[in-house]
This record gives C-alpha cells, structure tokens and sequence, in this order.
C-alpha cells in the first residue's frame, strides 16, 4: 500500500471509538468520580489545590473536550493562531460554569453533551470545507469555538449543582476549578499539538488528514447520539 493512503489514522480513530463505547456514560457526561464528591459535598473554606486537581482531571479525561480542541487546532500552524482559538474556549467555558452554578442555572447535562458531540461534528466538518461546500460560506469559527466553550461551561455547572456545595469558599473554590480546567487544557493540547507536528511532517498528511476528520465526524456523532439516548431514556 502507498504510504500517502496508509490508513492507520483510519484505524486509531477506530479503536478510539471502540473505546468510547466501553466507558461508562457518567464520564461523558461531565461525571464526578466518588472521590471528587466527596471534596465537593463535605470539603469547605478555601481549597485551591484540591479544586485545582479536579479542574485538571476534569479536562485531561473529558473525551469530548479532547476531540473538539483536536479538531479546533487540525489546521492551526501558528501558535497566536492556537492560542487564540483556545482562549476563546477557556473563557467560554469558564464564564457559563461560575454562572450557572452561582446562578443556579440548571440544563440537562445529557442534551448540553449532545450539543457538545455536534461541536465535534461542527468543527470536523469546517475542517473538510464541508460549509462551504453545502452553503456557500462557512461559520465564524472564532464565534463558533466561542459558543461551544459557553455550552460546554453549562454542562459542567449543571453536574456540580448536583452536588451539595458550601457556600464558604464558593466563589475561589470555582475560580481555582476553573484554572486547574485551563491546566489540564494546556497540557493536553501540548500533546495534541507534539504528536500532530510529527504527523504533519509525514507523507501524505493532507490525505490522512480527510479520513481522520470524518472519523472525528464520526465518533461526534456516536456522542451525539448517545447522549440523546441517555437523555430519552430517563
């Protein structure tokens, strides 16, 4: 087989789908281990590093955040470029999860994940030129990035609130949350970002590059759907 057509993100992509299918739905939909309950429920006063952790912890395992950042930075070369787009979700992201918690704003985290799997299938197919090709233009993907960090802020505040958190401390607990949330981001985008390098330098990279963004498409919506099914079975 030519190396420019090899298929192994075909495959990865795969494998990763299959994983996915294997994983409790409680992780994919902003799920709180027991452990991290317990800080939440019985912990009070200020308690940076513990909700720093789980800010961290929280983005590193959140499958869905990892695809879209994937698909978000496919096709940045620069690092303004990158570093726009994800501050762009950072603030996004932080802005709805201090406002629905210390609102009490309360969205169905299964429908908010659903909306999250599009965002994958929404960014993969900006990629692929799929928007233009359909419509004639292609959204704003700076506004675009914007609004899914706001969506995916609510489905996070919606899974906290379900928990019972002391007032003492509240508003530091969520801050030091939020930037343990941009660590973990960071360090999970420095991966991203190191292994596309080596893959961007590889023959046939555009090619590969087609099929591994209709895998994302793929594996946005068996989230998309899955989460709609949780949804419609509760």
């Amino acid at each position: 087989m030519n190396s420019k057509t090899q298929p192994w993100p075909l495959l990865a992509a795969l494998m990763l789908l299959a994983t996915l299918l294997w994983v409790p739905i409680e992780l994919l939909a902003h799920g709180v281990s027991q452990g991290d309950q317990g800080i939440i429920s019985t912990g009070s006063g200020r308690m940076f590093f513990p909700y720093l952790y789980m800010g961290a912890k929280h983005m590193v395992t959140g499958y869905d955040h990892l695809l879209f950042l994937l698909g978000v930075v496919f096709f940045l070369y620069k690092m303004r470029d990158v570093a726009l787009y994800v501050t762009l979700f950072a603030v996004g992201h932080t802005i709805t999860m201090l406002t629905g918690v210390l609102a009490h704003i309360h969205i169905n985290a299964y429908l908010i994940d659903a909306v999250i799997g599009f965002s994958v299938i929404y960014k993969a197919a900006d990629n692929l030129g799929l928007w233009e090709k359909w419509f004639g233009r292609a959204p704003d993907a700076r506004i675009a990035t914007l609004v899914f960090g706001l969506l995916h802020g609510f489905g996070l505040a919606t899974k906290i609130q379900e928990f019972s958190i002391p007032d003492d401390g509240l508003l530091f607990n969520l801050l030091s949350f939020s930037i343990g949330v941009e660590a973990g981001q960071l360090l999970a985008l420095a991966g991203i970002l190191i292994l596309m390098g080596f893959w961007r330098r590889k023959p046939g990279f555009m090619e590969q590059a087609k099929w591994a963004n209709y895998l994302l498409m793929l594996c946005g919506a068996g989230l998309m759907c899955w989460q709609l099914l949780e949804f419609f079975s509760h």
